[in-house]
């Protein structure tokens, strides 16, 4: 199943993953919560707000569920793996609640409305089941739950963007975070179900957006990454001064923060990004030259069937035009393979379009009909998993080549490079990323950096994931 939903990078490292609670928390605490977050990032940042709420409502984080009054999982709808490692996991959790009769387990996120009945009323695995726009009745309806009735709230908002809850970090480097900037999502593409999980698109007011990048500088974060189903569509009237906020100018108040605080954004559609977003990206240093630009497939017929509503030629004129404005930009994508009815020819579409497009790295799966998608409804999904596993096969080949190829090139190159933490091989090394999102690893000898710092790093040897180099001076 493809791991993506659109706006949409699912890290397999961070699938499962507890929030961690603050470091050094001098606050009491009546109850405890523990959370697990599975899917996007979008998903990720949402539990971050969670926290929020239910730090304000009393309740302390832990990482360790056996001490925990709530258990709370993030759900995505997105990938069929996801879903299973869910249900699992609340069967897992039942069972400890036999032994804690007092322990409440709830169901948040992109799961919750398509399988609320199922998981309160069949399978009698949760106590609430919350939707991605209901995260602030959380405090009434643990108050319900706690009397033993079941609590439901899946009701999708037009309004609702939590502009003014500051969320609780999941800190996992002090370093890099990241802003949600708008909710939901208005393309129909036929495999996605996030239109009917998240709701329509709304854009979150500039003003809370530059105030949370601006607390994140002052708190020693270096870079922010803006989160959205489909950023280029951001769209915010700002009355008061009789100004249309687009994209672009959006990403240009975030990047006038500070020169030092670094900017990315995730995650962009071929259809909408434009010369404005573009050139805003080559006006300012701090703002990252990469570009998640999702492909899907390269022929044109099955992005018709995809309703992605652009052709290869529009994506191959898209890609030319980011060259030409960023001549290093660096551009990953997402692709599927064997979606409904693809040829032998509609996959020799997609191999050529990678081969010129030249990616950095893609996110690469094959496809698996997802319940509630247009394409459920409408296609029937008729590629043999041999014959999907097999196109997968070849495409993840093709894109080890060109990433093998991509980081060749860089060698004898230096890169200013954001200092993450220590590498995980050694702790005698550092692991920074530089503004084409590519990972670089280089010694720490003499030199007297720590993590947070920016370091230029000249590039001597790489393997098809990472950059191998050593720090200089400037």
């Amino acid at each position: 199943m493809q791991d993506l939903v659109a706006n949409k990078v699912h890290d397999e490292a961070r699938q499962g993953e507890a929030f961690a609670p603050f470091t050094n928390d001098e606050n009491q605490y009546n109850k405890r919560f523990y959370i697990e977050s599975y899917g996007c990032q979008m998903n990720f940042s949402d539990s971050e707000i969670v926290a929020s709420i239910l730090q304000n409502e009393g309740f302390g984080a832990t990482r360790n569920y056996e001490e925990a009054d709530l258990v709370l999982l993030n759900t995505c709808s997105i990938r069929e793996k996801a879903e299973q490692t869910v249900r699992k996991r609340l069967t897992e959790f039942r069972k400890i609640k036999d032994a804690k009769p007092g322990l409440l387990v709830g169901v948040l996120g992109c799961m919750a409305e398509r399988l609320k009945s199922k998981f309160l009323e069949e399978e009698k695995l949760v106590d609430l089941v919350v939707g991605p726009d209901a995260y602030r009745t959380l405090p009434v309806l643990i108050e319900e739950a706690e009397t033993g009735q079941k609590s439901v709230n899946v009701l999708l908002s037009r309004e609702e963007t939590y502009a003014d809850i500051s969320p609780v970090r999941l800190d996992s480097n002090g370093v890099t975070a990241f802003i949600s900037i708008m909710r939901g999502c208005n393309n129909m593409c036929s495999f996605c179900v996030v239109p009917f999980t998240r709701g329509r698109e709304r854009s979150r007011d500039v003003y809370s957006i530059i105030a949370e990048a601006q607390n994140l500088f002052d708190r020693g974060y270096k870079e922010v990454t803006l989160l959205g189903q489909n950023v280029d569509s951001y769209y915010w009237i700002d009355e008061a001064n009789d100004e249309i906020v687009t994209f672009g100018k959006l990403l240009e108040k975030v990047a006038l923060v500070s020169p030092e605080l670094r900017v990315r954004f995730s995650t962009s559609h071929p259809k909408d990004i434009t010369d404005e977003v573009l050139f805003t990206m080559a006006k300012y240093d701090n703002i990252c030259n990469y570009i998640h630009l999702p492909l899907q497939s390269g022929s044109t017929r099955v992005l018709q069937l995809m309703n992605r509503t652009y052709t290869r030629e529009w994506y191959i004129a898209k890609v030319k035009r980011i060259r030409e404005i960023i001549p290093d930009c660096g551009i990953s994508s997402d692709i599927i393979a064997g979606f409904c009815t693809e040829t032998e020819d509609d996959h020799a579409d997609t191999l050529s379009m990678m081969q010129s497009s030249a990616y950095d790295m893609s996110y690469m799966f094959f496809y698996s009909e997802r319940p509630g998608t247009l394409a459920a409804r409408r296609y029937k999904d008729d590629v043999p998993e041999e014959v999907k596993k097999r196109r997968l096969k070849e495409i993840v080949e093709l894109q080890n080549r060109l990433s093998y190829q991509s980081n060749k090139q860089d060698v004898g190159k230096t890169f200013k490079v954001l200092i993450e933490g220590n590498s995980k091989k050694s702790d005698a090394d550092w692991m920074g990323r530089n503004s084409q999102n590519k990972v670089i690893v280089f010694p720490k000898e003499n030199y007297n950096y720590k993590k947070g710092d920016y370091a230029f790093v000249r590039v001597n040897d790489f393997t098809q994931a990472t950059l191998i180099g050593e720090a200089v001076k400037e």
